[in-house]
């Protein structure tokens, strides 16, 4: 664990996120990432607080660099300070590994399906050209889930309703199995790991040991993703379901908040961005709703299926339904801002749109991989491979990642389509890359997590 930023705070309701010290002394406050993780008390007063204290009102955390280059009498005694703190920091990155929950730097993770709540699968980092598969783990259990990557654990569920933690050497670490596949990719957020089943049966587990911490019961299958919705000290877990829900529960205890009604089956995962949930479903509709009162704010009418989730990227809305039709649904006008049509071979879209870059990829069971201008949907490159694509790509500044059910895993281009790069599993590839820095992660039908990167 490395921490970033100290904090000496006075009792205030501005103080950092989860709340502030509630005695009259001030508190030290260490952060790691995005979230607390320790409170010390403490007597110090003076110049030093004062200068933390400004810096939690303008909102803006006080890297320790900056300390160490004030002037003055008061840059003497912060220096002084910070040699003990340091001190105290260095003991706390072994004593507080365990509770790091958000210690994580976020390229180093990929907690949710498609990496982050807008399901765009784009990353800003690259990966590299040439590849090499540095472990594969075999459970001997066909799955269509994905992995999600969490403080250097890697979930996935299996058909036979097992769900995995493996760690990033590929040894299982934990699991947990019942009688009921899980399809649905995992969620990790808040210390626990959170994935629907085909009974509808929505569990979380703790993302250390897989000790059950509480259940959700819906009405029919969970094969969708859950997505994360945050705002201040509010957290929501969303999902759909086949019993014609949205639904919206407490990530702490489980306890349902709302749930919207649609028309028919809630495939795919909800996808987020502000305050608008956007999701499709079996009844053809596109539906904009509120996280916080689960009220529906706008609809768009498609008419088709729609078997799978919207990306969103720059205030538009991307996806496929099951003719093979692909859509650009602008998110203020709530118009089609373009759409291609399906050809005559064309396939169901199944899997999300990756969008980025002004591209935006889309797989099609007709075995081809296209690429569309984002703003104005004309055909840049299109590339076929020997099976249906029902998996979802992921771009990097300069290339496109996915799997097929031929068996293959592709890297390519992303300006012009051209392969740099193939391995064969030798198994059936319908999952989404799980993407980190370093490293990607896939897993093929029969069972086997792979992962891959730069050989040392």
């Amino acid at each position: 664990m490395r921490v970033n930023y100290l904090y000496l705070s006075y009792p205030h309701p501005g103080l950092p996120p989860r709340g502030g010290p509630t005695d009259k002394k001030t508190a030290l406050w260490l952060f790691s990432g995005r979230g607390q993780v320790e409170r010390w008390p403490t007597r110090q007063t003076g110049s030093f607080a004062k200068i933390a204290h400004r810096a939690i009102f303008k909102r803006s955390a006080l890297p320790l660099g900056s300390l160490s280059r004030l002037g003055g009498k008061t840059g003497k005694g912060v220096i002084k300070k910070i040699i003990f703190l340091r001190q105290i920091l260095l003991l706390l990155s072994f004593l507080l590994i365990p509770r790091a929950t958000y210690a994580q730097s976020p390229d180093m993770s990929w907690p949710l399906f498609r990496g982050n709540s807008d399901l765009a699968g784009c990353i800003s980092f690259e990966i590299p050209s040439s590849p090499a598969l540095l472990w594969s783990l075999t459970t001997e259990e066909n799955t269509k889930s994905s992995p999600v990557v969490s403080n250097n654990m890697i979930f996935f569920g299996t058909d036979k309703g097992t769900l995995y933690a493996a760690g990033t050497d590929g040894k299982v670490k934990w699991k947990h199995t019942s009688d009921d596949p899980v399809e649905a990719p995992p969620l990790v957020y808040d210390n626990k790991v959170m994935a629907g089943s085909s009974e509808g049966v929505f569990m979380a587990y703790n993302e250390l040991n897989g000790q059950k911490v509480w259940s959700y019961r819906a009405d029919n299958q969970i094969v969708g993703s859950a997505n994360i919705w945050q705002s201040g000290n509010k957290a929501r877990i969303i999902f759909g379901s086949y019993d014609y829900y949205l639904h919206c529960i407490d990530p702490s205890t489980g306890k349902l908040l709302w749930k919207l009604e649609t028309e028919n089956y809630v495939n795919g995962t909800p996808a987020l961005t502000g305050n608008k949930i956007v999701f499709g479903g079996c009844d053809g509709m596109i539906r904009v709703v509120d996280p916080l009162s689960g009220k529906e704010q706008d609809t768009a009418d498609i008419g088709v299926y729609i078997a799978a989730s919207p990306a969103l990227y720059n205030g538009k809305a991307y996806f496929g339904d099951y003719d093979g039709n692909f859509y650009c649904l602008d998110l203020q006008t709530k118009k089609i801002t373009w759409k291609v049509p399906a050809g005559e071979k064309s396939g169901a879209i199944l899997g999300i749109p990756a969008a980025g870059y002004n591209y935006v990829v889309i797989g099609n069971e007709d075995k081809y991989l296209y690429c569309y201008d984002a703003a104005n949907g004309k055909l840049i490159w299109k590339y076929r491979t020997n099976g249906r694509i029902t998996g979802s790509a992921v771009i990097t500044p300069s290339k496109v990642v996915f799997g097929s059910t031929d068996g293959y895993i592709y890297l390519l281009n992303l300006t012009d389509g051209k392969k740099l790069w193939s391995f064969n599993t030798g198994a059936s590839v319908s999952s989404s890359a799980a993407v980190t820095r370093d490293r990607f992660y896939f897993l093929t039908e029969d069972g086997r997590l792979l992962a891959f990167g730069n050989k040392n």
